[in-house]
């Protein structure tokens, strides 16, 4: 279901979290410039100093500031000063996934009166939400730009899947955004010690992540989120059947999206939102609400697996070989770290796996990596060949006896 958006410069959004003055480093010149950019109508979209600066050359040629809200099959809803417009993306190279127009783009459009509108170009994003697509070619694929928050929903309904968290987090961290895990459905969770255990879990799977149980149907909990999201752009994540329509009718304070019911039989869902929409909410900042992600593959985002599984990189230090895989190699800090408990094996397996398939698809666009990867293959099948036949008293010279 689409929300039109109109801009209000009266709104809460529209004022500065705080007081330029409060603060001993403003100045007269930065309280007029913050006051100019809380004035302006697209305020309450997260218009900025930045954003005018960064549009200021456009402005020169007539075009419009506006941020896109919606986005379907070429044609986007674009909210300006004067309200929301329907604008056509063909000048944007549809032909180069990574530069498509995304709900969450700050664009310059045609000046009013053109007929119809087009999208001239984007602004440069500050954020990126990238995950790779399913097709064979090597492709990413934007799920939101300019975003402050990654919220990730998990449903209760089902037993937790915490490398698909796991997973979810490398890109949120990979995308510049904070992520924020959001239990939903908390309350079919009644025992408190119970949903305590689940807390922990999640909070062991997601170093340095917030994670919180909500129950969004009668509110519990959705004010502390509202609360963590601040004034910024969030992106509401997660499958089918995460709750994420219900979460973010919460949030905006109105039944903004289409709810439907869960299966009983597994807990899955419909796609009850089927385009990313950009919400209001009532305290300030924005929302966008994101289809139900079926597959959520990385997207060269080694740096988000890093953070993701930060005390495993601190262990990895300690290991004797600076390329150590972790696998059967002597010296290993981080096997040395499962063997002693401190290490949970799942956490290790769902590293691994992640950073392999980091690599994959890394390999699949940059012929260099290809090329180091498979250099490396040999090195290790060479070496492994050698402690063969080291273990056999053989030495590297002499060949192997007949069968």
């Amino acid at each position: 279901m689409h929300s039109s958006v109109s801009p209000d410069a009266s709104s809460p959004a529209s004022s500065p979290a705080s007081s330029p003055a409060s603060s001993p480093a403003s100045s007269p010149a930065a309280s007029r410039a913050s006051s100019r950019a809380s004035a302006h109508p697209l305020a309450a979209l997260g218009w900025d100093e930045d954003w005018a600066a960064e549009f200021a050359p456009h402005a020169e040629h007539g075009l419009l500031p506006g941020r896109v809200v919606r986005v379907d099959r070429g044609l986007c809803d674009v909210v300006t000063a004067a309200g929301t417009v329907r604008a056509d993306t063909e000048f944007v190279v549809p032909h180069d996934p990574m530069k498509v127009v995304c709900t969450g783009d700050w664009v310059a459009l045609d000046p009013e009166g053109a007929d119809p509108r087009y999208v001239r170009t984007l602004l440069p994003r500050r954020t990126a939400f990238i995950r790779s697509t399913s097709s064979k070619r090597s492709e990413g694929q934007i799920l939101a730009a300019n975003v402050d928050h990654a919220v990730v929903a998990i449903s209760l309904a089902v037993d937790l899947d915490l490398g698909r968290i796991e997973r979810f987090l490398a890109l949120a961290w990979e995308s510049g955004a904070q992520p924020v895990v959001v239990l939903t459905k908390a309350d079919l969770v009644p025992d408190p010690v119970v949903l305590a255990h689940l807390v922990q879990d999640v909070e062991t799977s997601a170093p340095g992540v917030p994670v919180l149980p909500v129950r969004a149907r009668d509110g519990e909990g959705v004010e502390e989120l509202a609360a963590l999201l601040g004034r910024g752009t969030s992106v509401l994540l997660g499958a089918s059947g995460a709750g994420k329509s219900t979460l973010a009718n919460a949030l905006a304070g109105a039944d903004l999206m289409a709810v439907q019911a869960t299966r009983d039989l597994d807990g899955k869902g419909r796609h009850t939102t089927t385009t990313r929409n950009l919400l209001p909410l009532p305290g300030g900042g924005v929302l966008i609400d994101t289809p139900g992600l079926r597959g959520v593959g990385l997207w060269d985002a080694g740096g988000g697996v890093g953070q993701v599984f930060a005390e495993i990189e601190e262990l990895a230090r300690g290991c004797r070989f600076h390329d150590c895989a972790h696998d059967a190699e002597p010296g290993c800090a981080v096997r040395a770290a499962v063997d002693d408990g401190e290490l949970a094996p799942r956490r290790l397996d769902s590293y691994r796996k992640l950073v392999r398939e980091n690599q994959w698809i890394v390999a699949k666009s940059d012929a260099r990596v290809r090329a180091d990867i498979r250099q490396d293959w040999k090195r290790k099948k060479a070496e492994g060949r050698a402690a063969g036949d080291a273990k056999r008293g053989r030495g590297p010279w002499q060949p192997a006896p007949p069968r």
